[in-house]
């Protein structure tokens, strides 16, 4: 196994053009722990830490672009009001040390269904900033996830960034593991409420064979919500919708049987997950005064 350190973007983009097959490392939070096991033996590990465009973030009007390798810890840190689903789910990331590690563009680049990001990045309709030597593209991040740990980079790409709109109403994020620190997913649920566009996003992680959208309950819970005038009057959801729309939230799900939970337990999981944050977003969308001004 070759070791790859280039020492800027530039570099980094030549070395994997030169090397499609290279795999990128920076927090190794996954890539490690498949060659420790020998699960993986690449023939090139492309070392990304000197580069430090991958750990800045900012902030350009609405928009939050945040580099690939922005460790876990930071997002919590820092970006809890404009990124606050991303936050949560950054907590429930193993332990410490691993989140001080850690970033977005690992789990992405693995791509997979049990990345703890993945579920709040589905829920606020982030993009994939993504460059080779032949340019730069955005990939929407309901088209990213292609397969089981299969992603839609070219083989010469790497993962620059992720944009994430700055919320414009609640956010939440839930998890379901064997233990509460250093696990990995039984499944997890994340939602977003978009004021500005009246509509509401969710995001499934380990219940499927990529993280998926409940479209189906999402479709419903925007009918029910405009219908009801919900968004302008306040009120609080009916029992009945909750209920429906977790129902939905379940059968989106194509959960596996495994050494973490079975099948039906997941599905189960998803729908409680679905209910239970419905209800703290609303809450929190309520208790906010219902503003749509600056909304997106």
């Amino acid at each position: 196994m070759e070791f790859l350190r280039p020492a800027s973007w530039e570099e980094a983009l030549a070395a994997k053009a030169e090397h499609p097959a290279a795999v990128p490392i920076a927090g190794g939070t996954d890539v490690m722990v498949e060659i420790n096991f020998d699960h993986r033996r690449p023939e090139y590990l492309m070392d990304l830490n000197r580069i430090g465009d991958l750990y800045a973030w900012e902030v350009a009007g609405d928009t939050v672009r945040l580099g690939a390798s922005v460790p876990y810890t930071r997002i919590m840190e820092e970006l809890r009001a404009e990124l606050p689903g991303l936050a949560l789910a950054s907590h429930t990331v193993a332990s410490p040390q691993i989140r001080h590690r850690g970033g977005v563009g690992g789990n992405l680049g693995t791509a997979s269904p049990a990345g703890d990001a993945h579920p709040a990045l589905l829920a606020a309709g982030a993009e994939v900033e993504v460059e080779s030597v032949r340019g730069a593209r955005r990939i929407p991040i309901d088209d990213f996830y292609t397969g089981v740990k299969r992603n839609a980079l070219e083989p010469d790409e790497l993962i620059r960034a992720v944009h994430v709109k700055k919320a414009a109403g609640p956010q939440q994020y839930s998890k379901v593991g064997t233990r509460n620190a250093m696990v990995i997913a039984v499944c997890a649920f994340g939602i977003a409420l978009h004021p500005g566009t009246r509509t509401v996003r969710t995001g499934i992680g380990s219940a499927a064979p990529t993280p998926v959208r409940a479209r189906a309950a999402e479709e419903f819970l925007n009918a029910a919500l405009e219908e009801g005038g919900f968004w302008d009057n306040g009120k609080i959801i009916t029992p009945s919708v909750a209920k429906r729309f977790a129902d939905l939230c379940a059968g989106a799900c194509n959960p596996i049987d495994d050494v973490r939970g079975t099948a039906g337990y997941r599905r189960h999981a998803v729908g409680v997950m679905a209910r239970r944050t419905l209800t703290w977003t609303w809450e929190s969308y309520r208790g906010a005064g219902r503003t749509t001004e600056g909304a997106a």
